[in-house]
């Protein structure tokens, strides 16, 4: 058995060093990572922290059908998306008065987890989520994302060709009514002028 997994185990039965070793070794990746989805280190703290105490709180959720990092990286890049939620767009405190506004990259996670793309993305199959999710929202290459996965390099390639092509026909037939004709905006035509 994989030695975090056995780590979550003592865990689970209340095995404080067990936290203390799973968090040395997995914090080490976790804040750079949470750092470029996020420009606010202090927030990025927190939501590491808050990770560990969720990992502390739930170990007896863990199912143990996949990677421990992933499950870990699943539970911190949610508590980020909380923390967005409700917090102004325009600007986060640091200290005083001075402000940082989020990066592009900040917005358009928020946006996938809350908006159209994250209700499109809950609506296509879960493998071709799953390889969205490795690649574009946790930014893993090919190769790291077949090895997270447990699939080949080719089956992730082709998966996000399939992912692509559901994602665009998911957020095509959501798309709001346009016109006086309640055309959607798929089909509507530049109208031939006078």
């Amino acid at each position: 058995m994989d030695a975090d997994h056995d780590l979550v185990a003592a865990i689970r039965h209340g095995d404080r060093r067990a936290l203390e070793t799973l968090y040395r070794r997995h914090a080490a990746w976790l804040t750079p990572r949470l750092s470029r989805r996020c420009a606010d280190p202090c927030l990025v703290d927190e939501v590491v922290q808050d990770t560990f105490l969720a990992v502390w709180r739930g170990a007896d959720r863990y199912r143990g059908g996949g990677d421990v990092a992933a499950w870990i990286w699943g539970i911190a890049i949610r508590r980020l998306f909380a923390r967005f939620q409700g917090r102004s767009a325009a600007t986060l405190r640091l200290t005083g008065a001075e402000q940082i506004a989020p990066s592009a990259e900040d917005l358009v996670l928020v946006g996938v987890e809350y908006g159209d793309a994250g209700g499109a993305l809950g609506r296509i199959p879960p493998e071709l989520r799953a390889v969205v999710q490795a690649t574009v929202l946790d930014g893993l290459t090919t190769r790291e994302a077949a090895r997270r996965l447990g699939i080949p390099a080719g089956t992730v390639k082709s998966r996000m060709l399939r992912a692509r092509a559901a994602l665009r026909e998911e957020l095509a037939s959501h798309r709001p009514r346009v016109g006086t004709g309640g055309e959607s905006l798929n089909t509507c035509r530049a109208r031939p002028g006078p």
